[in-house]
């Protein structure tokens, strides 16, 4: 061997030892400013790693598929060449205003396509669906297998949620999927010994007719984890899961003791599960919440508490409905004479309390008729008024719920 060819060789070592050494870096910055985002959350298949104040990265080994996300922003990802360090990343902020298509009204063209035009000319940007709604049911062909065998697929209303997916996305609109978690009738009957009893050892059924899953039998888990999984792998920005908590009627039998400890370490479990299986996704998690949460110190009883979500979920989304205050807030016993009031003080209150940016939240506030007062409409007025007591707290936008799907431009801003 020539010396030419020795220092060739000894040249292709230590070039590929820096290689190595270098591994997978690449950076994250605000796509608007410029400005590197710390604390971004990036992903390449199962590793994570948290960018720093720099808004950079590195992964040990080579690139492949790297994405990142960060609060406040929408997710991207890059596809590397092999080998070489990652093109930076731009994140394009978002605050998703949106609108809740359930599982009827995601399949509805009527209530789809009105929804679809409010967001074309409103500062709607946004869509919250249903992938397993409140009666336990999933409205699109899935490859959960369990969904079929239980009976959650007895009516479609989606016939092909591919292709629905990518004309939403071709609009720009940030899909948030919605998955009831516990309170699912179809699985609590297939499965009797994953479901809540009542003292007697009947099964339980709430004021609904409808049974529950017992939050601590973790065999009883999958099936919705499976759902969220699907829900990121067909393109879903957010995964948020609702009923993810206990029932809230007393005298019932679970598979432990009925005890706070208890309560909240099964909720907190859920939840960290499904953000690992979750996390090479690239998706936000989510959950919705009692407005009451924010106030109480204890578990509310139903095992959701405010320190232990936040530490577990991206977004927390507080149901802030003013109708759902029963016993009202310190200083207003009239909660829907006083929508404003509710959202922000019970915002402020848990944000005092919790230590958390305000774009960790994304609340949920009333577009639907009150049901538990005076019956008042909450028409344009109302809803303007909570939309600007989430703007004055600076939260992840909002989301604007009526069960019918009945939605008008009426309190929303234009474009």
């Amino acid at each position: 061997m020539t010396r030419f060819a020795k220092y060739a060789l000894v040249f292709l070592a230590l070039l590929l030892v820096a290689t190595a050494a270098q591994g997978c870096t690449g950076q994250i910055v605000d796509a608007v400013s410029g400005t590197p985002l710390a604390g971004a959350l990036v992903t390449r298949g199962k590793d994570v790693l948290t960018t720093g104040a720099d808004g950079r990265y590195a992964f040990p080994g080579s690139c492949a598929t790297v994405a990142a996300r960060a609060i406040g922003y929408r997710r991207a990802a890059v596809m590397p060449p092999d080998g070489e360090s990652a093109p930076t990343m731009r994140l394009t902020a978002i605050r998703p205003k949106a609108l809740y298509l359930s599982f009827w009204g995601i399949g509805h063209q009527g209530l789809r396509e009105a929804a679809l035009e409010l967001i074309e000319h409103t500062e709607l940007n946004a869509l919250v669906i249903d992938v397993k709604g409140d009666l336990g049911g999933v409205p699109y062909p899935t490859t959960v297998a369990m969904a079929e065998s239980i009976g959650a697929r007895k009516i479609t209303t989606v016939g092909d949620i591919g292709k629905l997916i990518a004309q939403l996305k071709a609009k720009n609109i940030y899909l948030i999927a919605r998955i009831v978690v516990f309170k699912d009738a179809p699985l609590a009957n297939a499965h009797p010994e994953w479901a809540v009893k009542t003292a007697a050892g009947a099964l339980f059924h709430d004021r609904e007719a409808l049974a529950w899953i017992d939050p601590s039998r973790q065999e009883a888990w999958n099936y919705s984890l499976d759902l969220a999984v699907e829900a990121a792998r067909l393109g879903f920005d957010e995964i948020q899961f609702d009923y993810v908590r206990f029932p809230d009627s007393p005298g019932l039998a679970f598979s432990v003791a009925n005890t706070e400890e208890n309560r909240v370490a099964a909720i907190s479990n859920f939840l960290t599960t499904a953000r690992s299986r979750l996390l090479p996704y690239n998706v936000f998690l989510s959950a919705d919440i009692f407005g009451y949460v924010f106030w109480n110190t204890n578990d509310t009883f139903i095992g959701q508490k405010l320190d232990v979500l936040a530490s577990r979920l991206d977004y927390l989304a507080p149901m802030l409905y003013p109708s759902g205050f029963k016993f009202g807030i310190p200083g207003y016993t009239n909660p829907v004479a006083n929508p404003n009031e509710i959202v922000f003080l019970t915002l402020k209150h848990g944000l005092e309390r919790s230590g958390i940016s305000p774009l960790r939240l994304r609340p949920w506030i009333q577009g639907f008729r009150d049901y538990a007062f005076d019956h008042r409409a909450f028409g344009g007025p109302e809803i303007r008024s909570q939309i600007e007591a989430t703007e004055k707290i600076g939260t992840n936008g909002w989301m604007l719920w009526n069960p019918r799907n009945a939605y008008t431009a009426d309190g929303l801003g234009k474009k």
